[in-house]
């Protein structure tokens, strides 16, 4: 019994110095954990990479060029403090060249905020991507507060690419756009998308009217405000400006037509400046109110004011007279009451300043007016 438990103690020994020695045996391949293969943890694709779809390289192919043209801006405007403190506030916006020249087409509020006016030009700094991202200041040629669009102008070193404007005229829901600008900051970002609808209408953070704006779902976020929708031929047909709901997009992104760009390019280029004021103080009454003054009940724009030398003044429209009391209000009466604007029924505060935005220089503009108990015709001379 004795001389069985040497022997296998014996080979026990043996084996355990061949497998250490001989064999290249490590006690720490114990602890490790088995390798089947040198083969990697992922599964790689069953096919080759597909070839890029046509959609993707028209995606590519405008983007390579269209974000070369769109631009950051970064504005700065006063804001009182309740101490009656001027209070700078920074803002951030996109545009785009028009020109080589440095022309740029943005939105009005990215320039000056709330309706706020830039109060000097090294206030507005423009900001070109590429690598080396150089910086300008810029000045304000013209704006059009009404539309929420601005010209500004920058002196570049050297001719910079630019992006064409298309016809805004045409287009159809369903069809494939481009949104470009810089989000939050993040510049040269691309999001596509739809035509959602045409036509709506929409209120700013000041109450403003916008009519006629695109409808996309193409994201457009905070800093988008400027910059370019584009077609799948890379043209601009919409200058990007609101989003619906707060913070960040949902997939409702408005957008203002380029056509409307387009008139104040043309202001601009013919008279050098931006197109005229009309030169009234308005005020909407209807219904009740109407009545009261006695006035039709359908109402319109009651004519308070008058600016000697205007538009209006030249085209032969009447201000208040006297004024009356109503409630607790002193409410100037006496003026001519405008109720159509080229034929169209007014519909709000707004409608005057909308049909003046279309115009172009040597329009004119039709208005009906109700004055002395009878309706009647006058004409206005845009010049």
């Amino acid at each position: 019994m004795k001389l069985r438990t040497f022997f296998l103690a014996a080979i026990l020994v043996v084996g355990f110095i061949y497998l250490t020695s001989v064999a290249g045996w490590r006690l720490r391949r114990v602890f490790q954990p088995l390798r089947t293969s040198a083969a990697p943890m992922w599964s790689a694709p069953a096919a080759p990479r597909a070839a890029l779809s046509s959609d993707e390289k028209n995606n590519i192919e405008i983007y390579n060029t269209a974000h070369l043209a769109t631009v950051n801006i970064t504005s700065v405007v006063y804001e009182e403090s309740w101490f009656f403190q001027l209070v700078p506030r920074r803002g951030i916006g996109s545009g785009f060249l028009i020109d080589a020249e440095g022309r740029i087409l943005t939105n009005h509020h990215v320039i000056a905020g709330e309706g706020r006016q830039v109060r000097d030009d090294r206030q507005l700094q423009v900001t070109l991507p590429g690598r080396d991202q150089r910086r300008y200041s810029a000045k304000v040629v013209a704006d059009d507060t009404a539309n929420d669009l601005a010209l500004i102008q920058i002196t570049p070193r050297s001719k910079l690419p630019f992006l064409r404007l298309g016809d805004s005229e045409g287009l159809q829901v369903g069809q494939k756009v481009l949104a470009i600008g810089n989000p939050f900051g993040l510049q040269g970002t691309l999001t596509t998308g739809v035509i959602s609808s045409l036509g709506r209408t929409i209120e700013d953070e000041g109450e403003r009217r916008l009519e006629d704006m695109i409808q996309t779902d193409a994201a457009i976020n905070p800093g988008n405000s400027g910059g370019p929708l584009l077609d799948s031929a890379g043209n601009v047909i919409a200058i990007n400006t609101a989003i619906y709901g707060p913070g960040g997009s949902i997939g409702i992104g408005f957008a203002i037509p380029i056509n409307r760009a387009k008139v104040m390019l043309a202001w601009y280029q013919a008279k050098g400046r931006p197109r005229p004021r009309l030169g009234v103080d308005i005020l909407p009454v209807s219904g009740d109110l109407a009545e009261e003054l006695e006035l039709p009940r359908t109402g319109g724009l009651l004519v308070l004011q008058v600016e000697r030398g205007s538009l209006a003044d030249r085209a032969g429209l009447r201000g208040a007279r006297r004024n009356v009391i109503i409630g607790n209000y002193r409410i100037p009466v006496g003026g001519d009451l405008i109720v159509a604007i080229d034929g169209q029924p007014v519909e709000g505060r707004d409608s005057l300043s909308n049909a003046l935005s279309r115009k172009r220089p040597g329009e004119s503009l039709e208005l009906t007016i109700y004055r002395d108990g009878r309706q009647t015709k006058l004409r206005v001379d845009l010049g």
